[in-house]
């Protein structure tokens, strides 16, 4: 037991269970437990952000990127509806993100007397987003609630958690247990019985595939050794880019599925939503569905597999690949090489961004990180840009939240200071996090930023010129002179507009000790659109 403040409390559990770096936005609210940071800072260091949407996108990118908890700082009200949009993308990537709230005095919550910074059910609207969110309304409770959130951070299907405390419960002092540093507890392992109603499927199969999802990101050797087995072509989720080097023999990209789809038998799904695999393109008499997940119900929104197996993703494909044992090679080689000659060509529609992401991937360390907004650089590179080791390759998933990227790359760069990172944004996302600007040479953040200006929303525009007969609305955009805005904020800068200009200007942002930014001017009629590659017609069933 020891005296402490609430403060005082959430701080040292942060540090008991391992967590070294948060990023925040500090407030009435939250100054006890900021004062506490303080006077422990030789243990825990906070990276103060321009916005809290900011801070929560740098805490996502720091925990996507490592597999550790993002933990991040914002005032009640706006200032955690302001973080709502990263913490909804770190749901839909099963991210641990741990939020915490301030909230206004305890007496007054849902009372509507017009509190600084009072929305109504504020737990309640956290609860819609999160797996886990609790008020503690007392020091006392500290360890035991931060334990539970920290415990729901480290078992089952992993996705954001909140925790909140009242300004006038942050500076009272109380006997506080010590806080209780939480130990993972051991992955799920699978069943024997549907291990082996797994493995005889395969092996009586003719056309296996194996598509992965974000739950196996930490399973990259495990799903290796069961493409290795069972020498069948793996597709990847965008999440699941880099699980399987993409130079590998059974690798390929997200977009080779819908050829696949077409010839499967048995499919088997780990870690993935399986979408749009079984809502999109169908599932018929002659195809049978495995699907290894962590989450039980995940296994069942498309319909019940004919094996589902509930069990962490490298359990249950080592088990897999155990009860298989080696398997004769089912796909003809001439049909995989046409199916990859297939994708290629589709992926060289593209060729002004094929051109521009080959320059990235040749000069980013196979090691580095590529973060990528919603933009038309960022579609294509779901099927065209490499990616050789997990967690090195950020989207936001289905969440598309427009403008992540700036601060999400600022997350991924604080968590590996020795590596390259590199954002792709376009000109209308880039704006959205702008301010983060400042974060960056404030903290001497050298990643490196490449906007690609088209002086539009591309992607709407291009959609309203070729679905909606060219009416064009609320799409173009002016915009600053990226340079000069950079150079303002203290950032290097540098403008172009030819991949070889791009290519100079990485080498010289590579060896700055400091943030970067590149703008590459675009004109929008000279980029093809990439959507060709993802609306696929059903093809069974």
């Amino acid at each position: 037991m020891a005296k402490m403040t609430g403060g005082q409390a959430i701080v040292d559990s942060l540090i008991a269970n391992g967590v070294t770096q948060v990023f925040g936005v500090p407030g009435a609210q939250l100054d006890y437990s900021f004062s506490a940071m303080y006077d422990r800072s030789d243990e825990i260091s906070i990276i103060h952000t321009r916005h809290e949407q900011g801070a929560a996108y740098m805490a996502y990118g720091f925990a996507q990127s490592t597999g550790r908890v993002g933990a991040f700082f914002v005032v009640p009200g706006p200032g955690l509806l302001n973080a709502t949009a990263a913490i909804s993308t770190g749901y839909a990537c099963n991210t641990p993100m741990m939020c915490i709230s301030g909230q206004i005095p305890s007496d007054k919550i849902n009372m509507g007397t017009g509190q600084l910074h009072e929305i109504r059910d504020q737990i309640e609207i956290a609860e819609k987003i999160t797996k886990f969110a609790r008020r503690i309304d007392s020091p006392e409770e500290t360890p035991s609630i931060m334990a539970r959130a920290f415990n729901e951070l480290s078992s089952g299907r992993i996705r954001p958690v909140e925790i909140e405390m009242a300004m006038d419960i942050m500076p009272m002092q109380a006997e506080v247990t010590e806080a209780i540093t939480i130990k993972k507890r051991a992955p799920r392992a699978p069943k024997d019985k549907t291990i082996k109603k797994a493995a005889e499927m395969l092996r009586n199969a003719k056309r296996p595939v194996l598509f992965i999802g974000g739950g196996t990101l930490d399973a990259s050797e495990e799903v290796r050794e069961l493409a290795k087995v069972l020498k069948a072509p793996v597709v990847p989720s965008v999440n699941a880019l880099g699980v399987v080097d993409a130079r590998d023999e059974y690798a390929y990209a997200p977009v080779a599925g819908h050829y696949f789809w077409k010839e499967a038998d048995v499919v088997v799904g780990i870690g993935t939503r399986m979408t749009p695999q079984l809502d999109g393109w169908g599932v018929d008499e002659n195809m049978k569905v495995i699907r290894l997940d962590i989450d039980a119900i995940e296994m069942q929104i498309f319909g019940i597999p004919d094996v589902g197996i509930e069990c962490d993703a490298g359990k249950g494909a080592k088990a897999l690949a155990d009860a298989l044992g080696d398997c004769d090679a089912k796909w003809p080689a001439e049909t995989l090489k046409q199916i990859k000659d297939d994708v290629e060509k589709e992926i060289n529609i593209m060729a002004p961004q094929v051109e521009y992401l080959n320059v990235i991937r040749d000069e980013l360390p196979e090691d580095g990180h590529f973060v990528t907004d919603l933009t038309q650089m960022g579609y294509a590179s779901r099927d065209a840009f490499p990616v050789y080791n997990p967690r090195t390759y950020l989207y936001p998933s289905y969440q598309g939240t427009l403008g992540h990227s700036y601060a999400t790359g600022l997350g991924v760069q604080v968590a590996h200071p020795d590596k390259k990172v590199v954002t792709v944004a376009g000109d209308g996302g880039f704006l959205f996090n702008v301010q983060e600007l400042a974060t960056a040479v404030q903290f001497n953040i050298p990643m490196v930023c490449i906007v690609f200006n088209d002086n539009a929303y591309g992607n709407v525009q291009r959609i309203q010129q070729t679905s909606h007969e060219g009416r064009v609305i609320a799409s173009d955009l002016v915009n600053p002179d990226f340079v000069k805005l950079g150079e303002s904020f203290g950032v290097k800068s540098c403008r172009t507009d030819t991949s070889e200009g791009l290519r100079a200007a990485l080498k010289e942002a590579f060896d700055h000790d400091g943030p970067n930014l590149i703008e590459v001017q675009m004109k929008l009629e000279d980029i093809p659109a990439p959507w060709h590659l993802y609306f696929r017609p059903r093809v069974r069933g």
